[in-house]
């Protein structure tokens, strides 16, 4: 859930931190006083595009925080997946089917806090740049839109809503079926059969091209052998080149640091090692007399003895450099090889010899391709085998709770105000002979279905608001005010299912009084009990029923304009909700906004005790 929320300079939010209670959370004031504004904050904290414009005037950036609890997520099963490693390979769309929370925290190598805390932060620039970070480190707003998903739910009323997308449908389906682990075991098969199958398309294409492929490889893996490369030999020709061609230059300094540690033969000038074996004589004199320096003795024949060896290495070198003209030229025409390879193959020996293991592998398979098709081809039969399987038992158990689904919407829109409203849930297959082969009820052999990693059933909720009307696909039929009721009385049906801990209603009461609100109040509390609801709402029943009640209002100060959201304790809760049932504070409206408030604090009470009592006009 989200436990704080920090709001710095966005739009007209100058400085703004807010602590929710972990249920029902409500925010009222007058239109336009900045309610969407939290909103939209919340909205760009994950992940959703927004501009510099929102950077409020006068400051060089916007920050919003957002500190969110994982128990909740947790408790739902969304621990470590161990399916990381099978999705190396896919794309996009096919990682946001199957990829959990924790798969995504571990792709960016980010862990939660030890109290299971993540804290994502928004930082927009005025310069049009920003920063995303998930537990302080810094990642692109793509990927706080993959964390994101997992922990706020949003429900507006714009045709982005995820109830109008007919692809999202399905997930619904299966929440309710009891079915995600079983379209999971499907997704993966799926993924094995598309990489099978794009092994498969490399090795049969056009042959002419094959063979063009297998000659460039065989050239190169002998290229490369031929050449007979050796780890560390890079550096070691690096250093001998340098060697050799300051041969001249080596032999006179490694001479004088001979002559100053022998001694100078021509002259009869002493050495380092004549003068500290002189100095070693002298010492072992004194001590014959006075033992008192005895512990100096040892480090001075050490001295002497590294000097002693330190000159014969010398001398060794000597005798060793030498100018080779044949030699450096070898040296010369080695390092042209190894550049012209790395060029070609890797800035290193290890890279080549790296890119020689893969030409060789890729060689050896295009070499045997027939084999391997033949192989690949048992293995892609298989895989289409056993998703038909998978995705045909899938197919059956969503048809079974279909009905049920629909039936179960139709109830709680019935309590929302919209008797006799129709929902079905149509579940449709594609036969394609390219396919998988599934067996459906009824069916007495198995087609063959087009298929993705949702199986083979195209689901779509279709709605008809009115009697006598044809259900018809909810983005080209219901209003705002009836796909926000949809997707509550969704969102109340898969409300144990539902990993998503944070929903948030944006005026979900658009359009809707009296009773309605009154029910819609109480599915919203509801629904507050298995998952954390913030309700921007204009309707004082909802606002009744409010775990913590906001109020969002404009401040002026200094000429600027600021949005101030305060928590209402339950005097301040009368004055509010007495304004939203009159527009007035007069003393009938305080009678009735303290009747609403003690009905719904008895509502909530019963209800928390299970026994509920009968909803109110």
């Amino acid at each position: 859930m989200l436990l704080e929320l920090t709001i710095n300079n966005f739009a007209i939010i100058d400085s703004l931190r807010l602590t929710f209670d972990p249920h029902f959370n409500v925010f009222t004031g007058e239109t336009g006083a900045g309610k969407s504004i939290l909103i939209d904050a919340i909205s760009a904290l994950v992940g959703e595009r927004t501009g510099s414009d929102v950077v409020r005037a006068g400051s060089d950036r916007a920050l919003i925080e957002g500190v969110f609890d994982l128990a909740m997520l947790a408790s739902a099963g969304n621990g470590a997946s161990d399916r990381t490693q099978k999705r190396q390979a896919r794309d996009e769309e096919e990682r946001e089917e199957t990829e959990t929370l924790a798969d995504v925290l571990a792709d960016l190598g980010i862990a939660p806090e030890e109290d299971g805390v993540l804290i994502l932060s928004r930082e927009i620039l005025a310069s049009g740049r920003g920063i995303a970070r998930v537990n302080r480190r810094a990642v692109p707003v793509s990927s706080l839109q993959r964390v994101g998903r997992f922990l706020v739910d949003m429900h507006g009323q714009s045709a982005h809503l995820e109830l109008l997308r007919p692809e999202q449908h399905v997930h619904y389906l299966d929440r309710y079926a009891g079915t995600v682990e079983l379209q999971r075991q499907v997704a993966e098969q799926v993924l094995q059969l598309r990489a099978t199958r794009r092994e498969l398309e490399r090795l049969r294409q056009d042959e002419r091209e094959i063979e063009r492929q297998i000659e460039l490889l065989r050239y190169q893996v002998d290229e490369i052998e031929a050449a007979r490369l050796r780890p560390g030999e890079l550096e070691d020709l690096e250093t001998e080149r340098r060697r050799l061609a300051n041969a001249e230059r080596l032999g006179e300094l490694s001479a004088l640091a001979h002559a100053a540690l022998a001694g100078d033969g021509e002259s009869d000038t002493p050495g380092a090692v004549d003068l500290l074996a002189g100095a070693a004589r002298t010492l072992g004199d004194l001590l014959r007399l006075d033992d008192s320096l005895h512990e100096h003795m040892e480090p001075l024949e050490q001295a002497l003895y590294l000097a002693q060896e330190v000159g014969t290495a010398l001398r060794g070198y000597q005798d060793e450099l030498a100018a080779d003209p044949a030699r450096q030229a070898e040296v010369e025409e080695r390092l042209d090889l190894l550049a012209k390879l790395r060029r070609k193959y890797g800035a290193t020996i290890e890279a080549m010899l790296d890119y020689a293991t893969r030409a060789a592998t890729e060689l050896d398979e295009l070499t045997h391709r027939e084999e391997r098709a033949e192989a690949l081809a048992e293995v892609e039969h298989d895989l289409k085998v056993q998703i038909g399987a998978l995705a045909g038992r899938l197919s059956r158990r969503r048809s079974e709770a279909a009905g049920q689904l629909a039936a179960a919407m139709e109830r709680e829109l019935d309590d929302l105000n919209m008797r006799r409203a129709r929902v079905l849930v149509r579940i449709t297959q594609a036969p394609d002979p390219e396919g998988v082969p599934a067996e459906l009820e009824g069916a007495s052999a198995p087609v063959f279905y087009s298929f993705t990693v949702t199986g083979i059933d195209r689901v779509e909720f279709l709605f008809a608001p009115n009697p006598g009307e044809p259900p018809k696909p909810l983005a080209r039929i219901a209003s705002g005010g009836e796909t926000s009721r949809l997707m509550l009385a969704l969102k109340t049906i898969l409300a144990a299912a539902d990993i998503v801990p944070v929903l948030i209603f944006d005026e979900i009461d658009s359009g809707i009084s009296g009773r309605s609100g009154q029910v819609v109040a109480e599915k919203l509390w509801q629904l507050g009990r298995t998952h954390q609801v913030l309700c921007v709402t204009h309707l004082a029943q909802i606002a009744a029923l409010g775990d913590r009640h906001y109020r969002v209002a404009k401040a002026s100060d200094d000429n600027r304009t600021s949005t101030r959201v305060s928590t209402l304790a339950d005097g301040e809760r009368v004055a509010e909700v007495s304004q939203m049932l009159g527009g007035a504070n007069t003393a009938a409206a305080r009678a009735n906004a303290t009747e609403l408030l003690a009905r719904g604090a008895a509502w909530k009470a019963a209800s928390a005790s299970n026994a509920a009592p009968a909803q109110t006009a």
